[in-house]
């Protein structure tokens, strides 16, 4: 099937990240090259992040040649229950943040997967484990409206858990906070997800989807395969 959305990439890295290869230039070049009229430039920061108004300025001046919008992101891991975000004081240009699941939200602040996964070993009950997460996320989207939301629980698969395990109820409010929140739900290549359920409760509620490939090399972006079986099953469910 054909998609719309896959005419954008609304997640791609540049060497203003520590673990991507390919500069804002390219990656532009490699939008246009694949026929996209939508580009998010994004990068990782944290609370201690100082670059962000050279990134902006790095931004303005690319030539981004006719028909292509580039916008821009910053993407943000989620640290505790409370919604909080390891991000710095941003200036005005930056669109959207990417709220991303990197680590697990835990009440006093992020646990990475294997403690999560020696918890649960250790009796904390699965029901309680994901009530925690999708509380967090809606928490996070209420306290920063109009974001997106980056490669949304691919935290789950690292701590031995799916997303079929969320359950009707969590994937509906899930869904309903982002569409009540102006949230963008991309769909990622990278990671695969959020998986058909997901996706479907939030066009049930009116929730907005974007595509992503989470590119961290210019040869990758606007190249989708696993979006594309996600859209179609999306589709006929």
């Amino acid at each position: 099937m054909s998609h719309a959305l896959l005419r954008g990439d609304h997640h791609v890295h540049s060497t203003f990240s520590d673990d991507a290869v390919s500069t804002l230039a390219q990656n532009v070049e490699a939008a246009a090259a694949a026929g996209l009229t939508t580009l998010r430039l994004v990068d990782h920061v944290r609370q201690g992040t100082t670059w962000v108004p050279e990134y902006l300025a790095a931004v303005r001046a690319l030539r981004v040649p006719d028909g292509l919008a580039v916008l821009t992101g910053v993407e943000a891991k989620i640290l505790d229950a409370a919604g909080t975000l390891d991000i710095p004081t941003l200036p005005d240009g930056i669109d959207r943040i990417l709220i991303a699941d990197h680590q697990f939200p835990g009440a006093a602040g992020p646990l990475g997967p294997s403690a999560v996964r020696e918890r649960i070993a250790a009796g904390w009950a699965t029901d309680d484990v994901l009530d925690q997460l999708v509380e967090a996320l809606v928490a996070t989207m209420r306290r920063y409206p109009g974001n997106q939301l980056a490669h949304c629980f691919s935290i789950l698969p690292k701590i031995g858990l799916s997303e079929d395990d969320l359950g009707p109820e969590r994937t509906e409010a899930w869904a309903r906070a982002a569409a009540e929140t102006d949230t963008l739900v991309e769909v990622n290549e990278k990671w695969g997800c959020p998986d058909v359920p997901a996706l479907t409760a939030l066009r049930r509620v009116g929730g907005e989807i974007v595509a992503s490939t989470d590119s961290h090399d210019a040869s990758e972006v606007g190249r989708y395969s696993r979006v594309i079986a996600l859209l179609d099953a999306m589709e006929v469910s």
